[in-house]
């Protein structure tokens, strides 16, 4: 006996696609939404090396400034490595840093020596991190109004981090 298979051009299968499309009306703007508010920062630091000198040794630098900002709990110091000398002393406002006089007295030190780029943000080992970005991002930029338009500009995009000295003024109580 022979097997005869019928072939049936009658019947049509019919894709249902109603789920799917269902599924992507609610994804693509989903994903299109957070894909806004995913948004990195990156910020370049240089970490000090470990055979680092804190002098530099070129003789044709004594205009240069080592600019050095040092992150205490009451207050911030702007120091000139070179010279070891206090530049400025920006106070607390009372319980948080005052990184907006901070950043005041570096746009000053910046059309004094326009070519500088670097500087070295010294913190002490408590340091809250909410402290240490605040201060990143006022040494980082400034703005300048030219022509009726606010333009932002470097200010010291090139900052290093490292440990700060132990806190001498605080230890005796005294406001340097």
């Amino acid at each position: 006996m022979r097997f005869r298979r019928r072939r049936s051009h009658d019947t049509e299968v019919e894709l249902n696609i109603t789920a799917f499309l269902n599924l992507m009306v609610v994804l693509i703007p989903f994903l299109l939404i957070n894909a806004v508010f995913a948004q990195v920062s990156i910020l370049q630091l240089d970490l000090p090396a470990v055979n680092d000198s804190s002098t530099p040794s070129e003789d044709d630098d004594k205009d240069k400034l080592v600019l050095e900002v040092l992150i205490y709990g009451d207050r911030y110091e702007v120091v000139d490595r070179k010279s070891s000398a206090v530049l400025k002393i920006v106070q607390n406002k009372g319980e948080d840093h005052d990184a907006s006089g901070l950043h005041d007295y570096l746009v000053q030190l910046k059309k004094k020596f326009p070519s500088e780029t670097a500087i070295t943000l010294l913190c002490e080992d408590d340091t809250p991190y909410e402290v240490m970005i605040h201060t990143m991002d006022a040494v980082r930029l400034y703005n300048e109004k030219m022509n009726g338009q606010t333009i932002k500009k470097e200010l010291f995009p090139s900052i290093s981090i490292g440990s700060a000295p132990a806190d001498k003024a605080g230890q005796q109580g005294g406001d340097a």
